[in-house]
């Protein structure tokens, strides 16, 4: 997968808003509006786009990317490689919108498609969690009968008292769908032994990231009858190791990892550890789940949803269908 120097470039950013359809809950925080940053890069008449969130618990928000690169327009603009982009920038937002601007501009200039310079075979539809954010019980429930032709859900929980009967309520509602929970770092090793006897009545088939970071040794001897998933825990290509032992499951997101490049990387290399792999998203548009998709590929859970809590999406979204995604050429990484 190794890059050609791209350049000499023209960098563009422009900061978008995306309302959501309603407010947004997780353990801690809570979402009306979306902002992302969309990065365009121009080289032979040919421009490839790439969009960053952030990773918000960190104040890497669209903003705070916007200053990083912009700091680094010079050297961006002169030509840059992905691999150079691997020392340039740390892992994070900034890296991720310039890395899949990259790879889109890559497959543009040379006519080869995005997924089979990743050196994949094929591209699959995926089949995708949709999430069902913290919320009284019978809110999530209808929630989770809105997607109708969803197959898996996964649901936000906070830690509270509440959140046995929102696992229960939900599992009333939708008895047919695959289902995790997610409680962002809002449990305790007590509240988790409390509420496994639901999750387990309620046939969950995931826990992801119930500890606090930094807070990963209570997971050692733990033995859980369900698998359980890092996402806060595991940042980068670096804290793969730290996992084994721990969790069973890594949650990669190319906001937090810097990129398609090392998102890519952190698949292969768990695989390597006897780790499964989880693609996330931090809520944005069909453009940051283009190259997602691309990583989703060698991911045996997904959870690309992001768009279907806005508004308003870009032109030639992804698509969702029967629980399924899948993600249109003209979007994204073709040439």
């Amino acid at each position: 997968m190794k890059s050609p120097l791209l350049g000499p470039l023209t960098l563009h950013m422009q900061l978008d808003q995306f309302p959501l359809v309603k407010p947004f809950q997780i353990c801690g925080y809570t979402w009306e509006t979306r902002e992302v940053l969309t990065v365009t890069l121009t080289s032979g008449g040919k421009a490839g786009r790439g969009e960053a969130a952030g990773v918000y618990y960190k104040g890497d928000d669209a903003a705070a990317i916007m200053q990083k690169i912009y700091a680094l327009r010079t050297t961006i603009e002169n030509g840059i490689s992905r691999q150079s982009l691997q020392t340039l920038l740390p892992p994070g937002g900034a890296r991720n919108a310039i890395d899949c601007a990259l790879w889109d501009l890559e497959a543009k200039l040379t006519g080869c498609a995005a997924w089979a310079i990743a050196g994949l075979t094929e591209l699959r539809p995926l089949m995708t969690t949709f999430t069902c954010g913290a919320d009284l019980p019978a809110t999530m429930a209808q929630d989770a009968c809105n997607y109708r032709n969803a197959c898996a859900i996964k649901l936000k929980l906070t830690g509270s008292s509440t959140d046995a009967e929102r696992v229960r309520a939900v599992r009333a509602a939708r008895p047919d769908v695959w289902l995790g929970v997610d409680a962002n770092q809002g449990l305790t090793r007590a509240s988790l032994e409390a509420l496994m006897p639901v999750l387990l009545e309620t046939h969950v088939s995931l826990i992801e990231q119930p500890f606090p970071v930094g807070q990963e040794v209570l997971l050692e001897g733990f033995q859980s009858p369900i698998p359980i998933a890092a996402d806060e825990s595991v940042q980068c290509l670096g804290d793969l190791r730290s996992m084994t032992g721990r969790f069973q499951i890594i949650n990669i997101k190319l906001d937090k990892c810097g990129g398609l490049t090392e998102g890519l990387a952190m698949a292969r290399a768990a695989r390597a550890l006897g780790l499964e792999t989880m693609v996330g998203n931090m809520i944005g548009t069909s453009l940051a789940m283009a190259p997602a998709f691309l990583a989703g590929q060698l991911c045996s859970l997904v959870d690309l949803d992001g768009p279907v809590f806005l508004k308003a999406d870009r032109p030639n979204p992804v698509q969702y269908k029967d629980g399924l995604l899948t993600c249109p050429e003209t979007l994204w990484g073709n040439p």
